[in-house]
C-alpha cells in the first residue's frame, strides 16, 4: 500500500513528468480488446494527444476521429495494418505508421502488443497537398549526428516535407552524451523514454528519468537532457512543425 502517497510524477504549468507508477488504464472508443493510458491531452494544455495502447491478441483499432492524424509506434509485440488499397503488413517493435487525417487505416494486434500513439488535428496549408501514409521501421532510418556529435544521433521517422505538420523522431544517446544547449522554442513535445536513463531539465526543474517515463513540454519551456549511467539512452518524441505560429492555433 502506498500509505503516504509518494511518487515521482509532477504536473506543472509548462511541463509534465509522468511515471509508470501513476498510469491509469481505461477503455477508449474505437479500440477493442485494448486498455489505453492517456498520457498527454488538450486538458493539460497540449494541442495533441499521446497515449499507450495495450492490446490483447486480435484486438483492433478503427480510424482516428475526423480531421485527426495518427502516428503509431510499436513498443512490444506485433500489430498488422492495412493501408487503403494495399495488402496487410506486420509491424514489430520499432515499426511505425503515419495515417493522415481522413485515411481509414485499420490496425489489428497479431500478438499481445503495446503501442505509443500520437494524434493531433491536422493543420492544412493551402499551397500543398495533404500528406501520404508512411510505414517504416526505425532500424531502416539512419541516425544523424546531432550538431555534429556522433554520440547523440537523431532518427527522423517521417518525411521533412511541407505537407507534414508534425515530426516524430527517436533520439539515441551514448552514456554521457547530452543536448548541446538548453533549447527554448515554439514547438511543443510529447516524449516517451524508450531505453536507459538520464537527467532532463524542464523549466527550472531537473528530473531523473528512465525507460517508461513520459514528458510533456509546452512551447518555450526550457529543456535539456543528458544520458547517465553505463547504458545508452533513447527516447521517442513528437513536435509540431512547418506551420505559421500565427495561423496554427486550431
Amino acid at each position: 500500500m502506498n500509505l503516504f502517497g509518494p511518487g515521482r510524477s509532477h504536473v506543472g504549468r509548462d511541463h509534465a513528468f509522468i511515471t509508470s507508477d501513476s498510469f491509469v488504464r481505461s477503455p477508449m472508443p474505437g479500440w477493442e480488446r485494448t486498455e489505453c493510458i492517456t498520457l498527454i491531452a488538450p486538458r493539460i494544455g497540449a494541442r495533441f494527444t499521446q497515449f499507450l495502447a495495450e492490446m490483447q491478441p486480435a484486438g483492433t483499432a478503427g480510424p482516428s476521429a475526423p480531421g485527426v492524424e495518427r502516428v503509431v509506434y510499436v513498443l512490444e509485440g506485433t500489430a498488422a495494418i492495412r493501408p487503403p488499397g494495399e495488402r496487410e503488413r506486420s509491424l514489430a517493435a520499432g515499426g511505425f505508421v503515419f495515417a493522415p487525417a481522413g485515411i481509414d487505416l485499420r490496425l489489428r494486434a497479431e500478438t499481445a502488443c503495446r503501442l505509443n500513439v500520437f494524434e493531433k488535428q491536422y493543420v492544412a496549408r493551402p499551397d500543398v497537398h495533404p500528406p501520404r501514409v508512411v510505414v517504416g521501421h526505425e532500424r531502416d532510418v539512419e541516425g544523424q549526428p546531432f550538431f555534429g556529435d556522433p554520440d547523440a544521433r537523431l532518427h527522423v521517422l517521417l518525411p521533412d516535407e511541407p505537407a507534414f505538420d508534425l515530426a516524430v523522431n527517436v533520439f539515441r544517446f551514448k552514456p554521457g552524451a547530452a543536448l548541446p544547449f538548453v533549447e527554448v522554442h515554439v514547438m511543443e513535445h510529447g516524449l516517451l523514454m524508450l531505453e536507459g536513463q538520464g537527467v532532463y531539465r524542464l523549466g527550472e526543474s531537473w528530473y531523473p528519468v528512465r525507460a517508461g517515463d513520459v514528458i510533456w513540454m509546452a512551447p518555450f519551456c526550457p529543456q535539456w537532457f543528458v544520458a547517465a549511467g553505463k547504458t545508452p539512452a533513447a527516447y521517442l518524441y513528437y513536435k509540431d512543425i512547418n506551420r505559421d505560429p500565427l495561423g496554427d492555433e486550431t
